[in-house]
Parts: C-alpha cells; structure tokens; sequence
C-alpha cells in the first residue's frame, strides 16, 4: 500500500457547498439490537449481553435464559421489519427539515443491512429479508435529499468475547457475525474489568485479514450506494493508517470521477485533520470554529441510539435549540431516530420530528445556506463545557439569549424562547453602524415592527401576531452604511 496517496494530499479535499448550506440531517440505528430494546445504549446490548457484571447480561438472563443457551444471533430472525416502509421514512425526514438522511449500514454487531456479497449476515438473507440500504437510497434520494450512510464495523474486531468458550462468540461457523475467534487466551475474569479502551490495548491488534475485510465492504457501500456522506464512528482508530488513507482516497477519487462533492466524517483524532469532518457525539464547541464541525445526537436521552422500549425523550424545543447553537458556531448537527424491531419509527420520535420541521418551515431562512457571523451569539447562558460528551449540562435559555447566523445582507438574530414585549441586542452596537440597519422583522409574523438603535444595543419591540414556538427569529436587513471608492 506505499503509493497511497498521503495525508498532505488528502488533506486538500475540500468540504462542499452543499453540506455547508445544509446544517440539518437525520439518520437511523436499525439493526438486530433493536429487537431486545434494553438500554442503557440499546446499540451496544450484544456487547453486555456476555458480561456478567452489566444490567443487559442481567436482563439477558432474566428474559432469555444464559448467552451460552441464547446468543445474540438468535434474536435475528425476530428481526422482522414487517412494517418497514421506506417512502414513510424519507417523507418524515423531508417534513422534519433534513437535508441529507440515511441509515446505519452495519453496526459493531456485524449485521450488515444492505444485500452484500461479502457476508452471508444480512439484512437481505435474514430478519427482514430486504435490502435496507438500497430501498432507503432510493426513496430518501427520491425526496431530493443528499444520501448520508453510517459504519461501524471496524468495531467489531473486539466487541465480541471470543475467549468465553461457552459461549456462541468463541464458533467459528458464526464468525461471519462475530468476527474471526482471537485472544483465545485471554483471562475472562480479568476482560470483565476492563474498559472499551483498555480491552483494545490489552487484545491483538486486527488482523490483516480483518482489515482487508473491513476495507471491501466499505468500498462496496461506496460503489454501490454513492453515499454523500460517510460517517464513521469511533472504531475507524483501530484501523491501521495505510487502509485508512486507501478508503478516503478511493471514496474522494470515486466522487470526482462520478463529478459529485462529498463529505466524510471522523471522531477525535482518529483521521489527520483536515482530511475530513469533525464529528462530536453528543456535544458541541462553546465558541465559533474556524473548521466545519458536526454534532451526532439523538431524540431520546442519549442512551438509546437504537430503539428502547422505555426511553425518555428530548424536547422539540431543546433539539432546535441545539441546531441553532450549533450553526451560529459554524458547526451542523445530525439526529438519530431509534425505530422499532418492525420498522416503525416510535410515537414520540415522529412528534419530535414534526415539531422541527415546522419551526423549520418558518424560520429554515435563518438555518440553510447561512454562515456564522462575527460572533455566534450573546446572553448570560454559557455552556460549561465543550467537546464531545457534554449533553449533561443545565442549560436553560432565557429571552436575553441570541444566535446569530447570516446569508447575504442579512443578518439573523435567533432568540432562544419566545420573548413576550422587547428584546435587545447588546452585540450590535459593537459591529454595525447605525445607518446600515433598515428593516427589522420577525420571520412568521406581518407587524411592522418597532426598533431603535441606541449605543446600548438595538431594542425591537416584539410583534404581537408572532406565532413563533420555541425560538423567535429577527430578521435584520442590512445596507452599506456609506459609499466605497
């Protein structure tokens, strides 16, 4: 692999227009997982299903009798997807305001969910017996959506115990599913203490067999499906640098021959950066960028990812919050949605969804196609802390709390609440001259509105026809303050 092309040549891919004018995505956790719905982090129950000291194990037990008797493998064919409709999916995610959406291909799990040639465990020749990723290409495609897709399969070189001989993990004839056995000699008792990252450094590292793997399945998904977008998750650290480098190359050098732009996403410093995306699960930065960013959340409390059967759910109002903290910063966010072992996507998930869309639907102009400005916002609520993993933080916006986003002329001052008689906009003064501001509105209502700029900020009387929910949007139309020679 010597003639890869190196990091300094991948690092000249540029992000596209298109996703820097989207901001907005959804995308789906649908797999095996789903059918014992078991939190905490339904995605990663085959995992703790073999660990003795998990709540899943647990459950496990308690509900299907021992792994040794049970193995995940046996929830498969319960993986039905009788209710599965693609067309219903990618008109959810149209209505809810994405600009680009798509599934999770393959999970840690090893349940590939699209009809590959490269193993027998899949969607297509079990559980639901379709090819899930295609019809979901297609229909999302069909919607005029950007086609995003999500891998995780590095992970599954470890997240299986291959060493527990009783248990289905430790056969050959399924490591199809579970990976090739290794570390047959690792200590059971001691592998329970450890966690993700000390299981990885005390196992082999993986197999060129499995890194050839690894790598034929992505460029099968490239090949076949053209994502727009490919996602990767946190296992892709695992991956030994020079497959790494062959993947972006291959993916990059495809779109440019196909004349299509694309985007690929990473986790902490597992790519060199600039060769791609950052990606933050579960967080965002506390200040504006000077790269582009991506948040990857989800509608429930953040432990689900694939459908639990007793989540808690987000607010509407928290996620548009979120959208809008993260634009202003110059970064993008996509939502996961968890649906059921049938294919529905839950109640509250659609209502959520929903909800989005329609404060999208009057207030997108401040979103898509929109730049940060010179600062991201202003007002008393701060976050803490910054970086992935910080969803945990009490932040309760108040009517003195702003985003600001731009698109020509325009500037967009996001208020996150509703604010019922007068706001002021403290910043201003700071950047505009008094005689560039000659129109103020808020987006959704008709009143003329009442402003005046002072040194102190610019105060705008709040219409009374607004029917803004959630966060109120004013418009500030913008001119020259004086002719340039």
């Amino acid at each position: 692999m010597s003639n890869d092309m190196s990091w300094n040549e991948l690092r000249t891919h540029v992000t596209p227009k298109w996703f820097r004018d989207a901001k907005f995505g959804i995308y789906t956790h649908w797999g095996v997982y789903s059918v014992p719905a078991c939190g905490p982090n339904g995605t990663w129950y085959p995992y703790n299903m073999y660990r003795e000291n998990t709540s899943q194990y647990a459950h496990h037990l308690r509900t299907y009798g021992s792994p040794s008797k049970f193995g995940y493998k046996d929830f498969i064919p319960q993986f039905t997807g009788e209710n599965f409709d693609p067309e219903h999916w990618a008109d959810l995610f149209k209505e809810a305001g994405a600009q680009f959406a798509g599934p999770v291909g393959e999970h840690h799990d090893g349940f590939c969910m699209w009809d590959t040639d490269l193993t027998n465990w899949n969607a297509m020749k079990m559980g639901p017996k379709r090819d899930v990723v295609a019809e979901l290409e297609r229909a999302i495609r069909a919607k005029g959506m950007r086609f995003m897709m999500a891998l995780h399969h590095a992970e599954n070189w470890w997240f299986f115990p291959h060493w527990k001989k009783a248990f289905d993990t430790s056969n050959p004839a399924f490591a199809g599913l579970y990976g090739d056995p290794h570390d047959l000699d690792m200590d059971p008792e001691t592998a329970l203490t450890l966690s993700h990252s000390e299981l990885w450094e005390s196992m082999e590292k993986p197999s060129r067999k499995f890194l050839d793997a690894w790598y034929n399945k992505t460029r099968e998904a490239i090949d076949r499906f053209h994502p727009d977008l490919l996602w990767f998750d946190f296992g892709i650290n695992y991956i030994q640098e020079h497959y790494k480098r062959r993947m972006l190359e291959y993916y990059y050098k495809s779109a440019e021959e196909r004349n299509s732009e694309v985007v690929l996403t990473y986790k902490w410093n597992h790519l060199v950066p600039g060769s791609a995306v950052i990606d933050l699960e579960l967080g965002r930065f506390n200040d504006m960028t000077y790269h582009d960013w991506i948040t990857d959340t989800t509608v429930d409390d953040g432990q689900g990812w694939g459908y639990l059967s007793d989540t808690r759910y987000k607010s509407a109002e928290s996620l548009i919050h979120y959208l809008v903290d993260n634009v202003s910063k110059n970064g993008h966010m996509l939502l996961n949605v968890g649906p059921k072992p049938n294919g529905e996507i839950p109640a509250e998930a659609v209502s959520i969804l929903k909800s989005m869309g329609k404060w999208l639907a009057v207030n997108g102009e401040a979103i898509f196609g929109t730049t940060p400005w010179m600062e991201f916002g202003e007002g008393p609520t701060e976050m803490k802390v910054s970086g992935p993993f910080n969803e945990d933080q009490d932040l309760r916006y108040t009517d003195a709390d702003f985003r600001f986003t731009t698109k020509g002329d325009a500037l967009y001052a996001i208020c996150l609440a509703v604010p019922k008689n007068e706001i002021v906009l403290k910043a201003l003064p700071r950047r505009l001259y008094p005689s560039e501001i000659y129109g103020v509105e808020v987006l959704g209502s008709k009143e003329k509105l009442s402003w005046n700029y002072t040194r102190e900020g610019l105060r705008i009387t709040v219409p009374r026809d607004a029917k803004s929910e959630h966060a109120m949007v004013f418009k500030i139309s913008r001119k020259a303050p004086f002719e340039t020679t």
